[in-house]
């Protein structure tokens, strides 16, 4: 079975990571999307709504499962077997920092590659933090997020 980890903060998860995991899931059996936990980080939205979101936005594809971890990326892919790492490349900055990691990533584990993808045009410029600065200030930011994430934010502000 050809396990995939798509690992990420996902504080909010957007259109552009979903257009990922959706053309990943063309090249795996299964995808992993596990959200890592930095004692560094304080997310603005709470891990257990995290992952309620990304459950319910692939509910319907039992191919996906959902995880969070701290520590080591290339750690938690061993113990869940994952042989494949995905990353989504939005520019030349995004391709140098995650190149670097999956170089450190290469030889602690020569066993586990890691594949990128771009995503969509309309969805290159998306960012999680774009979103939450919107979100913060009140702007829309209906055209960057799933439906469950929307829906899931709006309960938020009740």
């Amino acid at each position: 079975m050809r396990t995939c980890l798509f690992p990420g903060t996902f504080d909010p998860i957007t259109l552009g990571h979903t257009d990922v995991i959706d053309r990943g899931l063309d090249l795996f059996d299964r995808m992993v999307i596990a959200i890592g936990v930095n004692s560094s980080k304080t997310p603005m939205f709470a891990l257990e709504e995290r992952m309620a979101w990304i459950r319910e936005i692939y509910k319907a594809d039992a191919r996906v499962e959902v995880a969070s971890y701290s520590g080591l990326t290339i750690d938690f892919c061993k113990k869940l077997d994952a042989r494949f790492i995905l990353r989504g490349i939005r520019s030349g900055g995004d391709l140098e920092y995650e190149r670097a990691i999956a170089d450190a990533n290469r030889t602690v584990a020569p066993g586990i590659e890691t594949i990128f993808l771009t995503p969509v045009p309309q969805y290159s410029s998306i960012a999680s933090t774009l979103v939450r600065d919107l979100y913060k200030y009140g702007g829309d930011v209906s055209a960057f997020l799933p439906a469950a994430v929307l829906e899931g934010i709006q309960r938020l502000k009740q």
